[in-house]
């Protein structure tokens, strides 16, 4: 079987690595918020070409921290609204709701499964506070123009960047350039993962960092004194550890991630089997590489008997969770449509050429 994810292979080569930093933090004695998480957060933000990194619990808390940190500084109030795409993992949507702001769920790109930035206008309303723009499977949104609509209309513009850690708009400009604030996670399974959880926020803004620095941590920036009714959600010193590892090999990572799109792009040929866009350029680093399909069950079912195993991204549209029950009456034909129909391939930087060359082979015979 080929296996989705492979992350025993994935992690293998650092495995003497992670040992020797497991012993370098059992012995240094200091396990929270130390010299690894210190250095992580200096080298990410460099990485992004930011000011700022504040290392977090996990993505969804570096999402809220962020809805918080904007609460703190009177930028957002509790109740205004935050536009979201109707098709993004739930996670975006409940970190919306956890920080008590109201999700408008707006339908994306067929094309891309980004958000459609020509249907956000119509959305936005004088409660209307900001943006959400999620970078879904790894692909950037269409940010130019989603900064000129939050521009014109006085919107702060947070981004979810979970799964598209170095995607770059063009070769001198990361996405994470920009004024506002992004969040990622580094679950196991994304581009840049520990062996846990862990997530950080990346921001020029000096005083969302501050605020931010001091929620994750109590609302304390000086022991016993808390400024802020805070959380405790701070990356653990062991996870800084991996992820200054893994942070060095995450541009080439993604150039393998890429060089596979490329031959799943180029030599799948099978008119039942819609693929993804993608204009070969650095604003993709395919953290998912999802093909559309009308009946998934008998795709997915015939790779299963080849032996390639799949994943569906997502099969319940937000809207449509009993969780959200406030929204389930909504349609939103464009999200359905491709909650009904996605299935994501195999693609690592573990995937080898032989893989990759059987799984396309398989395709083009369905």
């Amino acid at each position: 079987m080929i296996p989705f994810l492979d992350l025993k292979k994935i992690n293998e080569p650092y495995e003497n690595a992670f040992q020797e930093k497991l012993k370098l933090v059992l012995n240094n004695g200091w396990y929270i918020l130390g010299k690894e998480v210190e250095t992580f957060e200096k080298a990410f933000a460099e990485y992004c070409q930011t000011d700022y990194c504040i290392g977090v619990g996990n993505g969804f808390d570096a999402l809220v921290l962020i809805f918080k940190g904007y609460i703190a500084l009177g930028k957002l109030q509790k109740g205004d609204e935050v536009i979201v795409p109707a098709n993004t993992y739930i996670a975006s949507i409940l970190a919306i709701l956890q920080a008590d702001l109201v999700p408008v769920l707006v339908e994306p790109k067929l094309e891309t499964y980004n958000i459609d930035p020509d249907l956000i206008q119509e959305k936005i309303t004088p409660k209307t506070k900001a943006i959400l723009a999620v970078h879904l499977y790894g692909q950037l949104a269409e940010m130019d123009q989603i900064n000129t609509i939050a521009n014109s209309n006085n919107l702060l513009v947070i981004e979810d960047a979970a799964q598209s850690h170095g995607a770059e708009k063009n070769l001198k400009s990361k996405i994470n350039n920009l004024k506002s604030a992004i969040a990622y996670s580094f679950y196991p399974g994304k581009n840049l993962g520990c062996l846990g959880d862990g997530g950080a926020i990346v921001t020029n803004d000096s005083a969302l960092a501050k605020v931010i620095f001091s929620l994750r941590n109590y609302g304390s920036e000086q022991k016993y004194h808390n400024q802020y009714i805070g959380v405790n959600s701070r990356l653990d010193e062991l996870q800084a550890g991996f992820l200054n590892l893994k942070l060095p090999n995450l541009n080439a990572d993604n150039k393998k991630r890429q060089d596979i799109a490329k031959r799943y792009l180029l030599e799948i040929k099978n008119e039942k089997i819609i693929l993804p866009f993608w204009d070969f350029s650095n604003n993709h680093v395919f953290h998912l590489f999802v093909i559309r399909t009308e009946n998934r069950e008998a795709l997915q079912e015939y790779l299963t008997q080849n032996k390639i195993q799949t994943v569906i991204h997502y099969p319940i549209p937000p809207h449509q969770q009993k969780a959200l029950l406030d929204w389930n009456h909504l349609s939103f034909p464009i999200t359905e449509k491709i909650h009904n129909e996605i299935l994501s391939l195999p693609i690592s930087p573990v995937l080898t050429a032989d893989e990759v060359s059987f799984i396309i082979e398989i395709i083009n015979q369905y």
